[in-house]
């Protein structure tokens, strides 16, 4: 059964008609009437992406090109990653930060040969063109790319389905960059997701990627995965989601993101909110974003206080049903005197305090092919 068109004011990718035929109920996301789940659910999609390949459209997400002089150092008075450094066809995750440190949105960079790739959260996009158009300097070109749709084929058998159509694939390791000819279609691919599995995102003409996709679901191995899936999974992967686990509240260091700042960024600075960020990396931070198992079977939603010793001291940003683990899990912030694993804790839900604990992300092994 497929929900009924979406209104007037919704978006919709390039995927949507082969969504409807798939019997995919659509809800609203990010200003774009999405594929929530597939008839299978949401429990068989997330564990199939475990076990084999899922494939999800992420068409909504903004992709864009930087290009003209040295668009790496003018990107770096953006973010506070080694952009410099980055190898030609390598990728690297960063923040856009604010003045006061805070995050504005979190990001791909790839270094693409002639220019840079960049790809941006869909809610997040046209602030992110408007910020970078104002930022940038005038020798530094920003290409939005609205006419390249974004696939995410993610699984233990990704790297298996997609040889079919490229066996180069198979050599690409984790956050590599390649063009690759898929069925024909010339197509930016790197090795990368945000499943904690390993697979690839494969940009691709918005008019070929229909056919595309009905080639790659031919394939045994892959089903389709909807928004609903890619939530629990990278939940279960400790991966933060921009607007829940990371906003203009949030500061990378807070966010247990200091792996993605880079050595040289940490001592030179040079980016929004870096005299914050480099105190916090000096001093420490007092809250920080952690893992959080629930003891029983009631999911923790984001929203839940967080308490111990009979005080706040924290909130949920994220949380859910974890199909592999059987059971809830969640992230938030605590007091960092509270942040230690095994710490014990309750979750406020509808007036019960529930016990729960502090606990090791991700709640599931990552799964990058790194060669």
């Amino acid at each position: 059964m497929t929900s009924s068109a979406p209104s007037a004011d919704l978006k919709t990718t390039p995927l949507h008609a082969l969504h409807r035929a798939l019997g995919a109920k659509m809800v609203p996301f990010a200003g774009y009437d999405m594929p929530v789940q597939y008839p299978a659910g949401i429990l068989a999609e997330h564990l199939h992406t475990r076990a084999a390949a899922g494939l999800f459209d992420v068409s909504h997400m903004g992709q864009l090109r930087l290009s003209g002089a040295n668009p790496a150092r003018a990107l770096e008075t953006l973010v506070p990653a080694d952009i410099v450094s980055l190898a030609p066809m390598r990728q690297r995750y960063t923040q856009f930060t604010d003045e006061n440190g805070g995050i504005l949105d979190d990001l791909m960079v790839t270094h693409a040969g002639d220019h840079l790739f960049l790809v941006v959260n869909a809610d997040c996009k046209e602030a992110d063109l408007a910020h970078l158009k104002a930022k940038l300097p005038a020798g530094v070109t920003m290409t939005p790319l609205p006419d390249q749709a974004l696939l995410a084929l993610q699984g233990p058998k990704a790297a298996a389905v997609l040889a079919r159509f490229a066996p180069e694939a198979t050599a690409m390791t984790f956050m590599s960059a390649a063009t690759l000819t898929l069925d024909g279609v010339a197509c930016f691919v790197t090795r990368s997701g945000y499943t904690g599995e390993d697979g690839y995102e494969i940009s691709i003409p918005a008019e070929k990627v229909e056919a595309f996709a009905r080639r790659l679901l031919d394939q045994p191995e892959v089903k389709p995965i909807g928004l609903g899936a890619r939530d629990s999974l990278r939940l279960e992967a400790g991966l933060c989601l921009y607007g829940h686990d990371i906003d203009t509240t949030t500061s990378p260091v807070e966010a247990d993101l200091v792996w993605s700042i880079g050595k040289r960024r940490r001592a030179e600075g040079g980016f929004p909110g870096a005299a914050r960020i480099q105190r916090e990396l000096k001093e420490g931070t007092g809250r920080k974003r952690v893992g959080i198992l629930p003891e029983g079977r009631a999911p923790v939603r984001d929203g839940t206080e967080l308490i111990a010793g009979g005080r706040a001291i924290g909130k949920v940003t994220s949380g859910g049903f974890g199909p592999s683990l059987g059971g809830p899990v969640a992230m938030g912030y605590v007091e960092t005197g509270m942040a230690k694993i095994g710490q014990s804790l309750e979750a406020m839900v509808r007036g019960k305090a529930l016990p729960a604990r502090v606990a090791a992300l991700p709640f599931v092994k990552t799964n990058y092919y790194r060669g």
